[in-house]
């Protein structure tokens, strides 16, 4: 398994280049299933999770072919069940379960793997998919969907313990398009991803309205078309690298940025102090000169993202006074807290609450990566640290980071991949 280590002490400077969302891709890319049509998919970002999927469409019968972050799909046969070998490595696949219904009137779909942070219910999904007249089964560590008959729109309500489930909403939402009538999903997850995924499958054919809001209607048609499409930025690798800015930045530039889709992150940037500049698709931030600590709350969008969560802890932890960090989407979303302690951090955990008092510094330590973005966490951590933070499991980080570590290196860190 690779290791990161990073050298602390760099300053970072320069321009970076964000990435077509990885979480965007991932469901838009299961949506070429939908029509035997080719469609074309631009800025895919190069992680593990999207060559997953790439691998899941070409194992269920599609011809893929990818070049250069554009993926082109040709379902023109589909078989309806998804692999375990494949589907065991990524939570996402799970979202060919709802076009496959859509398409084949059946699916058979391994409980996914993926970023081990807690309870990740799909019982939203299948309560969904069950509300469309589907059949479902859970056996021996498969889903089994199945219809007889037609699919038939209806009203129902996604809303779950800890807010609107997104993989939910998009596997209904791709299940619903080739239903029988009217669709309306209450309590349907606003995120910008679930727009993006709207967006192409309106390109394709279908009638979608109230994407982005809580209530979302959805008329089925006969079939969907080849489109093309772009994917929206990756608003939490912005704000990963925003978080690096704020760290140990000074005029470092994100390029190809949502300047909306960050609005809650570059407020929190704000109140601790950091200094950020807009122009068109571009933003600009610095190291505050007088940092200071703030609390953050997650929630569904366009609350603050339990994905960044973990980045902002790696700032407070050098940000003088206390920060408070609450997590209400996956409470036991924390186990970063652990291997920044190990760094010299000084949090302490009170149930779904950090509470992180800033200390001066630091130090590099091997640390251990245990999900995608407590990776991200550690590696910003060790971007002031003094000496060297050796970041295992390496792997995590690479799932949802395009080259992470060179675009790094790209502003001046300090950073080398050694091959495990």
């Amino acid at each position: 398994m690779d290791t990161l280590i990073v050298t602390g002490g760099a300053e970072l400077s320069g321009t970076v280049n964000i990435s077509g969302s990885k979480n965007a891709s991932l469901p838009i890319l299961a949506a070429t299933l939908l029509t035997q049509e080719p469609c074309t998919i631009r800025r895919v970002p190069d992680v593990s999770d999207t060559n997953y999927m790439v691998q899941i469409l070409a194992n269920l019968g599609a011809e893929v072919e990818r070049a250069s972050g554009t993926v082109i799909v040709k379902a023109e046969q589909v078989k309806s069940e998804a692999p375990y070998d494949l589907v065991r490595k990524m939570r996402a696949s799970i979202c060919v379960m709802g076009p496959l219904l859509a398409r084949l009137g059946e699916a058979s779909v391994s409980l996914p793997g993926g970023c081990v942070i807690g309870d990740r219910p799909v019982d939203l999904h299948l309560r969904g998919l069950e509300e469309l007249g589907a059949e479902v089964q859970v056996e021996g560590g498969d889903i089994l969907v199945r219809a007889d008959g037609e699919i038939v729109g209806k009203e129902m309500s996604l809303r779950g313990r800890y807010g609107s489930t997104v993989l939910g909403t998009d596997n209904v939402m791709m299940a619903a398009v080739l239903a029988k009538g009217r669709t309306v999903i209450e309590g349907a997850a606003a995120e910008p991803e679930v727009v993006d995924l709207a967006d192409f499958l309106n390109k394709m054919g279908a009638r979608i309205e109230g994407a982005g809001t809580r209530r979302m209607v959805i008329d089925g048609v006969e079939e969907l078309h080849g489109a093309e499409h772009t994917v929206i930025p990756d608003r939490i690798e912005a704000g990963t690298f925003l978080a690096a800015g704020a760290i140990a930045g000074k005029d470092v530039t994100l390029k190809r940025v949502n300047r909306e889709h960050l609005t809650s992150v570059t407020e929190a940037l704000d109140r601790c102090g950091c200094q950020i500049g807009f122009n068109g698709e571009s933003m600009t931030i610095s190291r505050a000169s007088n940092p200071a600590g703030c609390n953050i709350v997650t929630a569904p969008y366009p609350g603050f993202p339990t994905d960044m969560q973990a980045q902002m802890c790696a700032l407070f932890a050098t940000t003088p006074g206390i920060s408070v960090v609450t997590e209400t989407i996956f409470p036991q979303r924390f186990m970063h807290v652990a291997e920044m302690k190990r760094m010299g951090a000084d949090i302490e955990m009170e149930g779904p609450t950090a509470v992180v008092r800033g200390v001066e510094r630091l130090s590099g330590a091997p640390v251990m990566a245990s999900d995608l973005r407590a990776s991200a966490a550690l590696v910003l951590a060790g971007l002031t640290a003094a000496g060297e933070t050796q970041v295992n499991r390496l792997y995590h980080i690479d799932r949802g980071y395009e080259h992470i570590d060179e675009k790094l290196i790209t502003l001046g860190a300090k950073m080398q991949r050694v091959k495990g």
